[in-house]
């Protein structure tokens, strides 16, 4: 690992013992699909991390990571896991408020303990998986497995299709 991720993920990824390698890339080529196609990596062993909200009532959240060829199941498996009658992905603010991380490098390493983490099957099935770095100048590249280590990580069957 380098130190071209942020300070706080680096060291949660280091305290989780998360053997990976860091990519560097420009912050305007960080949305996977455009990431992919420049650095040359499979958008199919790409994930994304999904900021969902409930839209009534006392706030509720969850951190869904899902595969970049995949849509996350909101209206139906998000929000029934989450248990409320209307669920959104969380605005741009939001999730920088929430995380202190902007989208196109949102990862699921560091979140606040409140925040569950559910990941889509589909993600465990991959050889390797390219996520966020926790900002817009960096990507992990890692063995799936090592997402087991995340506390209050799920994995959940069908979250996405």
């Amino acid at each position: 690992m380098n130190n071209s991720t942020d300070l706080k993920t680096h060291k949660v990824l280091d305290s989780l013992g998360i053997d990976c390698e860091i990519i560097k890339c420009k912050s305007e080529l960080s949305d996977t699909k455009v990431f992919c196609e420049h650095y040359g990596y499979s958008v199919n062993e790409s994930a994304n991390l999904l900021l969902v909200a409930s839209k009534k009532g006392e706030k509720k959240y969850a951190a869904c990571l899902v595969l970049a060829t995949t849509r996350l199941d909101v209206n139906k498996a998000a929000r029934k896991k989450l248990g409320v009658s209307r669920i959104s992905f969380a605005s741009p603010d939001q999730t920088r408020e929430l995380t202190g991380m902007e989208l196109g490098g949102v990862t699921p390493f560091g979140l606040p303990e409140s925040i569950p983490v559910w990941i889509d099957s589909r993600v465990m099935q991959c050889e390797q998986v390219i996520i966020g770095g926790g900002n817009r100048e960096s990507k992990i590249i890692m063995a799936p497995e090592m997402l087991m280590k995340i506390p209050n990580m799920e994995i959940v069957e069908d979250l996405a299709f």
